[in-house]
């Protein structure tokens, strides 16, 4: 049963989608999970082989990260893309191998930029190698991703899966330039992560379609549920960086904080405080107040104007656009399972 809900006002105006309510029981990635094993097991398989080196450090570092314990989503997408289209080739297990690669990757790039202590609840790669040889592991693992791609063959896929690299790219200097900016407005957090992590949900989920060869409908509808899916995702791990503890997130608790980062909860924290609060928010986005008793006040002033809820609000409104855009393909199990996952990725606490 469908229900209609009205959307967010978001640049291109009020959206109102019919859209699958949340399930009474707790989301789960369980239904995504068992959809995609076998293909999971594929994907691994070409994941092993291809991050294979004759210099040791590489698997080793590369094997640090990439058998971490993360959810791998992306890769995920791309397979139950390809089974709600009803695609029985095995073409997409290599795409999926190369979209993981990249993330891995950009991962690696990123703790490197941020100064990460903690990746997925382990050391993270740039501490335990240090930074050049987890910035040159980073690259060769994009190599291996592009060598994928080619072998694949289709032009089509290979500038889906390039131009989300680039976003990509764009959205973390966008993001770097951001950094301790008080003033970043809401459309502008939107647009960073739209490029940081949406476009590369958006190519993964699309290429399941490509590779099907369906029509130009099926390829947006899945862009659009990875797109807004990604979106979703990012929300929730801004809202979690002020809401959980190290050992839910796997990661230091308040990273975002202490780097001054400009994520949605400080941007409605600071928009709805008071004189006294902002310029403490002010102080601490520049880098002058990051103790652990200044990370308390900015958790209570987040919790005092509600922005974690709200935030997540926001976030569901963008899983309830991804599931809206699957509403084209007949109901099925694949289709479940990707509408699960987007309820997951709102109420997830890690």
């Amino acid at each position: 049963m469908l229900a209609k809900r009205a959307g967010y006002p978001h640049g291109d105006g009020v959206m109102t989608a019919e859209i699958i309510p949340l399930p009474r029981r707790n989301p789960t990635l369980d239904p995504m999970l068992a959809l995609t094993a076998s293909g999971m097991n594929a994907v691994n398989a070409v994941i092993l082989e291809r991050m294979q080196s004759e210099i040791p450090l590489i698997p080793r570092l590369a094997g640090h990260l990439i058998s971490g314990g993360g959810k791998r989503l992306r890769p995920m997408l791309t397979l139950a893309g390809a089974e709600l289209v009803g695609y029985n080739g095995t073409r997409h297990h290599k795409l999926a191998a190369a979209v993981e690669f990249i993330h891995t990757a950009t991962l690696l790039h990123d703790d490197v930029v941020d100064g990460s202590e903690l990746r997925r609840g382990k050391t993270a790669a740039n501490i335990v190698f240090g930074n050049p040889a987890t910035v040159l592991v980073g690259d060769f693992l994009f190599s291996r991703a592009f060598e994928l791609m080619t072998e694949d063959g289709s032009l089509k896929v290979l500038k889906i899966l390039s131009s989300a690299s680039a976003i990509i790219a764009e959205g973390e200097v966008s993001q770097l330039t951001a950094q301790r900016q008080i003033e970043t407005s809401e459309e502008r957090y939107l647009q960073i992560i739209g490029a940081k992590t949406a476009a590369l949900f958006a190519a993964a989920s699309r290429i399941a379609a490509v590779v099907a060869e369906c029509g130009e409908a099926e390829e947006q509808a899945l862009e659009d549920y990875g797109r807004n899916l990604g979106v979703a995702f990012q929300l929730v791990d801004d809202a979690i960086d002020y809401d959980s503890d190290a050992a839910e997130m796997g990661k230091d608790r308040g990273d975002d904080f202490r780097e001054g980062k400009m994520t949605l909860p400080v941007i409605l924290a600071y928009a709805r405080g008071n004189e006294e609060e902002r310029r403490f928010w002010q102080s601490a986005i520049l880098g002058h107040r990051t103790t652990d008793a200044d990370l308390d006040q900015a958790i209570a002033l987040i919790a005092k104007y509600d922005a974690v809820d709200t935030t997540r609000e926001r976030a569901r409104h963008f899983a309830d656009r991804a599931i809206d855009a699957i509403s084209i393909f007949p109901d099925s199990k694949a289709r479940a399972a990707m509408a699960e996952a987007a309820h997951f990725a709102v109420a997830r606490g890690y």
